[in-house]
């Protein structure tokens, strides 16, 4: 992969735009690993550099957050480890396993997510209470980074749709909460995929640093708009993630769509 100033360039603001997009409702991966595939790189060295520019990006989401009063961590700590050892653990799997597997359920999921956020009238910024036990909390987070160490796609709607559905807290909190624990299966990724060495680091520094900042600007826009602003997007990623997924003609939704065409 040769870098040219046109590269870093493209690279940098495409960066820049998935770290707030990232911030706000999720789903930055849809911009960056489609343009670092674009530049050159190859798959694995696409999905670990982006683990590399993404981590830096929503730990910036969290201090942010935390600074503005959004983040317990005496609660969430606990299931921000458990989404750290989810995450070791999915990817430790990911090396013996075909993550092709779950590529046919995650569409389903997702444009149910989708469909929670249109319908749900009391969305909003308010915590409820709820009765769901403490370590239920940090199963979701394990079965959650699990899954973001394994595949993916949607992690941090999952997380957002889980703390808002199961446990109550209102949509700027489960965003806030969503990085926390993005942020520890991130993490755990990325130190599995750079022992592989399959991260560009290089790039990936250069990503960060305007990730970081796109970052900063989501986290700032989400706490000062609300829900007014996070419910569409919340939508629109879901669904964007649902396609990017389904137009890869290998996901077995789409298999079993052109053989029924034919």
């Amino acid at each position: 992969m040769e870098l040219t100033v046109e590269i870093v360039g493209f690279l940098i603001a495409v960066a820049f735009l998935a770290g707030a997009i990232d911030a706000i409702a999720g789903g930055g991966g849809l911009l960056t690993v489609p343009a670092l595939l674009a530049v050159g790189a190859s798959p694995a060295a696409a999905l670990g550099t982006n683990k590399l520019q993404s981590t830096f990006a929503v730990a910036t989401a969290v201090i942010t957050f935390a600074r503005k009063g959004r983040i317990d961590l005496r609660r969430f700590l606990g299931p921000a480890l458990a989404a750290f050892f989810g995450a070791a653990g999915g990817a430790f799997v990911l090396t013996r396993v075909d993550p092709a597997i779950l590529s046919g359920l995650i569409p389903l999921l997702l444009v149910a997510m989708a469909i929670y956020y249109a319908l749900k009238p009391n969305l909003g910024d308010e915590d409820r209470h709820v009765r769901a036990r403490p370590i239920l909390l940090l199963a979701s987070a394990a079965v959650i980074g699990f899954y973001d160490g394994f595949f993916g796609p949607g992690a941090g709607s999952f997380y957002t749709t889980a703390l808002i559905a199961v446990f109550g807290l209102g949509t700027i909190n489960a965003i806030a909460h969503t990085k926390l624990l993005n942020c520890s299966s991130n993490l755990a990724s990325l130190i599995v995929l750079l022992a592989a060495g399959e991260v560009l680091i290089v790039v990936g520094m250069f990503m960060a640093v305007a990730s970081m900042a796109g970052a900063f600007l989501g986290a700032h826009s989400t706490m000062r708009f609300g829900t007014k602003a996070v419910r569409p997007l919340l939508i629109v990623m879901c669904l964007a993630l649902t396609a990017k997924l389904l137009a890869d003609p290998a996901n077995p939704l789409t298999t079993v769509f052109l053989d029924w065409l034919k």
